[in-house]
């Protein structure tokens, strides 16, 4: 038995493939508070007294990141450049203000730390520190009272020496990590950002899998690259977990958009919180650097784009009298009102009032709606706009829409991509009932609403691989292959039988930043300019290249759940409801989705345990034979 876990912030999602190849799946409701008593209680729910393996997808270091609830953390660095956190880069995130807010940091400015050492870019050791120094040191951190210590030195990706000394030296103390290690790559701002992270969320990472693991289970976690780690290794590098759900739902998107004949698409996962969006090219989009918070984390990971629009994104009128969606959220606690806790108008509670959720609809009539509480939280926004009920809960819909809409075009039409050319495959509790409406604003003519989809991300866990990414500073090196070869040891030292893929991060000589592009020893060029061309336009094969990371990504394959053919319901008929669609009120058929046996005209309702999609006029909807849902306009 194998169990994927997908834990969001409203629910928890368990998919179970049963020894027989059968598919479960159920919710749970998420606990901010104790997230691992939820997970322990659904697996022993799922699996009795039999022992799974596990795959989670968790949200831990990304909370603790966002709610700013790490560690107390050190950083230890290069004398003269203890600053270097505070200081950051000379980006401006706010173009325009007179009165910018001071940069946040992970860490306080008395507990950064220097040490008397040095590294040259070539990774010639000219000055090493003392264990003098390290007796001082190491006194001053335990005076300080520090949970973990992030140690980064100014050109250790050449040469790590002087960070694994200092490490040996403070061993036992706190929670340690290198930046050798997390990330071994050069600029050493973004370096030390990615190491002080790890340091951050890594003791809390370490103790929510210590819990996990009391129920002698094996439990593997997803990465943000695609593919799981051992709960061991995920303790070590808790960075490579902050889009670990997401990056689950990437991979499911794609694995079943692939089963319906589909290879360019567009993954949609709006849940609960928050809605991610990706684009898949034939394969998933990798990117080495993204932004959480506004801290710039430099690991390999999917290339996903995240707004706060989801089903509990709380609406509001602000003081110019516009109405707001977002991103704050209900949450799971209290969470919207609707669910008969709290007060505030969400999107959830604005498809309620369109008749678009009724009272016995979630998770097959297990969670019932308090439809009296959502219209009452959608009054107070109606109050504050001066319009009726229904239009204020069709006004909270299309100002989600709009914010998801964005999202969709940074990863599609601002990288070179029309998003006619793929399907939008929409998941999570709310995808279904926004993205016919998305995608009829941005001209995609196929939507595809998956089997499963309230729980895909779970799902996609158990389709990821074994997945480890190794990584080597190339600038000022000849020595390309040789460079190579250690990381290919390294990789087959920790993953024996992966598969072994090479990559390198190439620009222009003068450019500041790069694409990562498959290695072709031959010619390394090519790749390059193909991509550049993609991503920005144009080419300029005639100037020089530099090839500053190389790249080796082991791979151990999965075998894949096999999904039974879904057997159709001859015997039932769809009800009718009143639902505002359309921008106006209507009479539409809800049906289950075992119960489309033939190609049907919207609008309609479609109906599963974990999700509802909405189909406007104009779209044509049907079934295949796995189940998948396939709408086109």
């Amino acid at each position: 038995m194998r169990i994927g876990v997908d834990a969001g912030g409203t629910f928890t999602d368990f998919i179970v493939l049963q020894d027989d190849g059968l598919l479960q799946s159920f919710k749970l409701r998420s606990n901010p508070r104790d997230p691992a008593s939820v997970i322990l209680s659904g697996i022993q729910q799922a699996a009795g007294a039999s022992k799974p393996s596990v795959v989670h997808g968790s949200t831990v270091a990304t909370n603790a990141l966002l709610e700013r609830k790490g560690a107390r953390t050190a950083f230890v660095t290069t004398a003269g450049f203890e600053d270097l956190i505070q200081i950051g880069r000379q980006n401006r995130p706010d173009l325009y203000s007179l009165t910018p807010g001071p940069r946040r940091s992970l860490v306080e400015p008395t507990l950064c730390f220097g040490v008397a050492e040095r590294a040259y870019f070539d990774g010639t050791i000219v000055k090493r520190p003392t264990a003098a120094e390290m007796k001082r040191l190491r006194l001053a951190l335990q005076r300080a009272g520090v949970e973990s210590i992030a140690i980064c030195f100014l050109h250790s990706y050449q040469n790590p020496d002087n960070e694994v000394f200092v490490a040996e030296a403070l061993q036992g103390l706190a929670y340690l990590c290198c930046s050798h290690d997390i990330s071994p790559e050069f600029r050493e701002y973004e370096r030390s950002t990615t190491t002080v992270i790890n340091a951050y969320v890594g003791p809390l990472m370490d103790r929510y899998l210590r819990a996990l693991e009391q129920g002698k289970i094996p439990i593997s976690i997803m990465q943000s690259n695609g593919g799981f780690i051992s709960s061991a290794e995920a303790r070590r590098h808790a960075v490579r977990t902050v889009l670990s759900g997401p990056a689950g739902g990437v991979v499911g998107a794609i694995e079943m958009a692939r089963l319906s004949g589909f290879q360019r698409v567009m993954g949609f996962d709006m849940g609960g919180t928050s809605t991610d969006v990706s684009l898949s090219d034939g394969e998933p989009r990798h990117t080495t650097e993204t932004t959480i918070d506004g801290f710039p984390i430099r690991v390999p990971m999917l290339d996903i784009h995240t707004v706060g629009a989801g089903g509990g994104s709380i609406a509001r009128v602000d003081e110019g009298g516009l109405l707001r969606v977002g991103p704050q959220s209900a949450g799971s606690d209290p969470g919207p009102a609707c669910y008969g806790s709290g007060d505030l108008a969400t999107v959830t509670d604005a498809h309620v009032v369109l008749g678009r959720i009724e009272s016995q609809q979630l998770l097959g009539g297990a969670m019932t709606i308090d439809v009296d509480r959502a219209n009452a939280a959608v009054d107070l926004v109606a109050k504050g706009l001066g319009v009726d009920r229904t239009a204020a809960a069709a006004g909270i819909i299309r100002v989600a829409n709009a914010n998801m809409e964005r999202a969709i075009r940074v990863v599609s039409v601002e990288r070179g991509y029309d998003p006619y050319d793929f399907a939008l495959v929409a998941f999570g509790g709310c995808g279904g009932l926004h993205a016919c409406e998305i995608a009829a604003e941005l001209g995609i003519p196929n939507v595809i609403v998956p089997r499963y989809a309230g729980a895909l991300s779970a799902l996609g866990m158990l389709m990821a691989d074994n997945v480890r990414d190794y990584a080597a500073g190339a600038l000022h090196r000849r020595d390309l292959e040789k460079s190579f070869a250690v990381l290919e040891r390294q990789a087959r030292k920790t993953m024996p039988g992966a598969e072994l893929h090479r990559s390198a991060d190439l620009r222009y000589a003068g450019q500041s930043y790069e694409l990562n592009v498959q290695w072709n020893a031959a010619d390394p060029g090519t790749p390059f300019h193909v991509a550049h061309k993609q991503l920005y336009g144009y080419s300029t094969p005639e100037r020089a290249i530099e090839i500053v990371t190389i790249r080796v990504r082991a791979k151990i394959r999965v075998q894949k759940p096999r999904l039974a053919n879904l057997v159709p319901d001859r015997t039932s008929q769809p009800k009718l409801r009143r639902v505002y669609v359309d921008a106006k009120w209507r009479k539409v058929p809800v049906w289950q989705r075992g119960q489309i046996t033939t190609a049907q005209q919207g609008p309609a309702l479609v109906l599963d345990y974990g999700s509802t999609t909405l189909m406007p006029a104009g779209w044509q909807f049907r079934l295949d034979k796995l189940g998948n849902l396939i709408a086109s306009l």
